[in-house]
């Protein structure tokens, strides 16, 4: 299960995410297509809190990659949510990748 909670600052016209939960299966359709009917103005921001995310899987890896190179910052926090939004956010927008966490992950043995 996922919990999403929209939250628009008027005064800064940012947008913001928060997440709860699973980011896996159905949930990531769901986030997806919130994403997708959100009006992000220029100049603004679209903050993703993933802090309260407890699971990834690789369909959500994809759409938090999706979403960073459309513009979306992200906050994180756990060692998995945070490493993946540092391999994510080590590639530059256009994709190309300079992270290093995977090959950390396999030699802890993760």
């Amino acid at each position: 299960m996922l919990k999403i909670t929209q939250h628009r600052d008027k005064t800064s016209e940012s947008v913001s995410f928060m997440l709860e939960g699973r980011l896996a299966g159905p949930w990531v359709k769901e986030l997806e297509a919130c994403w997708g009917r959100t009006e992000v103005p220029p100049k603004s921001r679209a903050v993703v809190d993933l802090t309260g995310v407890t699971f990834v899987d690789a369909d959500g890896r994809a759409l938090l990659t999706k979403m960073w190179r459309e513009g979306a910052e992200f906050r994180a926090a756990g060692c998995l949510t945070k490493c993946i939004v540092e391999e994510i956010t080590k590639t530059d927008r256009g994709g190309s990748s300079t992270s290093s966490c995977k090959a950390k992950m396999e030699m802890d043995g993760g």
